[in-house]
């Protein structure tokens, strides 16, 4: 039996820790929740996280750990309990690791530049998003069951829930389209059948709330023009 003495710091409006939630409560798993500061970080932080010192980290009796993916793969392999976040084969595991960088490294980093940018620097970013964008939806499209991890969320959804709510929260604060619905329609979809599901729909930050919240990073990282 897996001991359940399970802390997780994170920060309500981040993806990332917001993913490890979902991954602990889909799983079963009690644990303690510490809502960290991340623009006046604790000693707390910094002494678990000393080397990015930054949000989500999960402390499992006594062992530290950091980062979101290799969080949600630690999870899956702990408590094996119902549902498998990861598909057992291997291909298909490489592609949901693949397409979960693809989705962090390209498709977040142009949205959440985009949507603080602004003139020639957001037309750029906006542009490389859309592209990045467009390849997910042809892998979305060739997905024939419920979620990308089949008929239940697995690791892809997961990863890529941050689509499903924040994307459309920085469109929103930053005056721009990246998935128009009526292009992108197996990612529409797929996002709402994702914020539907009852764990992810009672664990997602308030809407209005997160809007407050980014038009001010906006603000503070884009400048007024």
């Amino acid at each position: 039996m897996v001991s359940q003495e399970v802390k997780l710091l994170g920060f309500w409006a981040s993806p990332f820790s917001n993913r490890v939630e979902w991954a602990l409560k889909l799983k079963g798993v009690d644990y303690e929740y510490i809502e960290e500061d991340i623009f006046n970080k604790s000693s707390r932080l910094l002494e678990l996280n000393p080397v990015h010192k930054r949000v989500p980290v999960l402390v499992h009796d006594g062992k530290v750990m950091a980062e979101s993916f290799i969080l949600l793969e630690y999870i899956d392999e702990t408590w094996k309990q119902d549902q498998l976040l990861l598909p057992q084969d291997p291909y298909e595991r490489s592609k949901a690791r693949f397409w979960a960088r693809v989705a962090e490294e390209k498709l977040l980093e142009y949205s959440f530049g985009a949507m603080i940018s602004h003139g020639e620097n957001k037309e750029k970013a906006l542009k490389s998003a859309i592209e990045v964008a467009e390849k997910i939806e042809e892998e979305m499209k060739g997905n024939n069951k419920k979620f990308l991890g089949g008929e239940s969320i697995g690791y892809l959804d997961l990863a890529l829930g941050w689509i499903a709510h924040w994307l459309p929260i920085w469109e929103e604060v930053g005056s721009m389209q990246i998935v128009d619905p009526s292009q992108f329609p197996a990612t529409t979809a797929w996002s709402k059948r994702f914020l539907d599901h009852p764990v992810i729909k009672q664990n997602l930050p308030p809407r209005d709330k997160m809007l407050v919240y980014f038009h001010e990073r906006k603000k503070i990282l884009g400048g007024s023009g």
